[in-house]
């Protein structure tokens, strides 16, 4: 069985659906976007917010479990988001920030737990990207998201994670951003050869094109679809094009 490191390595033009234990309060509604998720074609479940209780994030993610077979990745904002329910979590390192908490604070607390449980776990190089918005993640971390022109402090920052020994890169704009992460700096950061997710504003198949053909693995989406869950049909359409693409 391949590792979701592996897959995350392998993949090419995959997309992935955020979801926020914190905005969950509807089941059936939820139920439903799962299955639109699954009818999407979508390779991977993320899960995780900035501001979500132990119990809401369990129900979630018990929720996902009962009703999806696609991988579910844990993508914590908090030391209280972890389960052996998941296939794997991302081990963040918020590399963009000098907040000790996020360098490796919660990390010593959350360490025992996380080996005990045996789940995949991924040491990831995470960077805030100024996406024009105050997000959560900034504002909870207490850090500053790097400038959107400042592609070399972004290129320098995750080369650092590399020799540190990150083996993924995720690149994220902030729920909400009015910008997602500009292609020039994934381009840029996709000669460094590790797999690359990108999250944050994206609204549009049209920016996750860009996105993929400037050097992403995977796209993320999310608070997009909290408003709109029409746009996985929009999603499905352009899988289907790729799997057409690819067989040709």
């Amino acid at each position: 069985m391949k590792t979701i490191l592996s897959k995350f390595t392998l993949a090419k033009k995959n997309i992935a659906v955020l979801l926020d234990p914190d905005k969950i309060s509807d089941k059936e509604k939820t139920i439903r976007l799962i299955k639109k998720s699954e009818e999407a074609k979508i390779d991977f479940f993320f899960i995780g917010g900035s501001t979500v209780k132990k119990s809401d994030f369990e129900n979630a993610i018990s929720l996902l479990k009962q009703h999806t077979s696609i991988p579910i990745v844990i993508f914590p904002g908090s030391s209280n988001q972890i389960s052996p329910k998941a296939n794997a979590i991302l081990f963040l390192s918020l590399l963009s920030g000098r907040n000790p908490d996020y360098l490796i604070g919660l990390h010593v607390q959350t360490a025992e737990e996380i080996y005990q449980q045996k789940i995949e776990v991924i040491p990831t190089a995470y960077l805030l990207i100024d996406g024009g918005t105050n997000s959560s993640v900034a504002y909870v971390s207490q850090t500053s998201p790097i400038p959107r022109s400042q592609i070399s402090i972004v290129r320098k920052t995750v080369l650092a994670g590399k020799l540190q020994g990150k083996k993924l890169i995720y690149l994220d704009a902030g729920s909400g951003a009015r910008f997602s992460v500009p292609p020039i700096i994934i381009n840029e950061i996709s000669k460094l050869d590790l797999p690359i997710i990108i999250g944050g504003g994206i609204k549009s198949i049209k920016q996750i094109k860009l996105i993929h053909e400037a050097g992403a693995n995977i796209v993320v989406i999310g608070n997009h679809l909290e408003n709109d869950d029409s746009f996985l049909r929009e999603i499905k359409e352009y899988k289907k094009q790729i799997k057409t693409q690819e067989a040709l």
